[in-house]
């Protein structure tokens, strides 16, 4: 091989390595939670509701939702591992605003979690939107939730299996709609128990897919 031809291999190499940085800094995930202390999650209302035990984030009394302040989010993919008890409802907002009480009702959607509540609307349904009434998860085991937004298209998977594939008409009216917004978790009822670790999330990029 002669030295021309080294040279041009060594330049296509280094041409290269920016991008392959670039694309590596895109797929980094943030831990939401460390186990152990609330970091940059916030209660809006009835602070009590919310306790860290072995490691999980606890939601076990009246209406309180617990919001994910460290920033905003548009287009992601957000995971976490969920324990339901029985008869127990909570939810994962997206897209929302903070609200010092009540319900999140001002922007984004609510990710249903409820596998045998009073309430018919299974876990992964998008409250309001599209609702599943088959349970897909179980009371009493662990169970993955994905929810993916990339533009106006929301996947929700459980155990990496799609539930909810739904894109979002233009021009829709009212508040529960796309845009820009908060996590929040729920804190249904008193006699919900509901538990969360391993929250995590990644800001997509307009090339991937989910």
């Amino acid at each position: 091989m002669n030295n021309s031809v080294v040279m041009l291999a060594a330049v296509i190499v280094l041409a290269l390595v920016p991008v392959a940085v670039a694309e590596t800094d895109q797929e980094v995930w943030i831990c939401m939670f460390d186990g152990k202390t609330f970091g940059a999650w916030k209660p809006n209302e009835r602070p009590e509701v919310w306790t860290i035990e072995d490691g999980t984030i606890v939601a076990h009394g009246p209406r309180s939702h617990l919001y994910y302040m460290d920033r905003q989010f548009k287009d992601f993919h957000f995971k976490a591992d969920v324990l339901t008890t029985p008869e127990s409802n909570s939810g994962i907002f997206f897209h929302t605003t903070f609200v010092a009480e009540g319900w999140p009702q001002e922007a984004g959607y609510e990710c249903q979690v409820n596998n045998t509540h009073g309430d018919p609307v299974r876990t992964g349904s998008l409250y309001h939107t599209v609702g599943l009434f088959n349970a897909e998860a179980e009371d009493n085991k662990w169970f993955a939730l994905d929810i993916i937004v990339r533009g106006k298209r929301i996947v929700v998977k459980i155990d990496g299996r799609k539930v909810i594939d739904y894109t979002e008409p233009e021009g829709k009216k009212g508040p529960v709609k796309l845009g820009k917004g908060y996590f929040a978790l729920q804190a249904h009822d008193p006699k919900s128990l509901v538990r969360y670790k391993n929250l995590k999330v990644r800001a997509l990029t307009p090339d991937e897919r989910s």
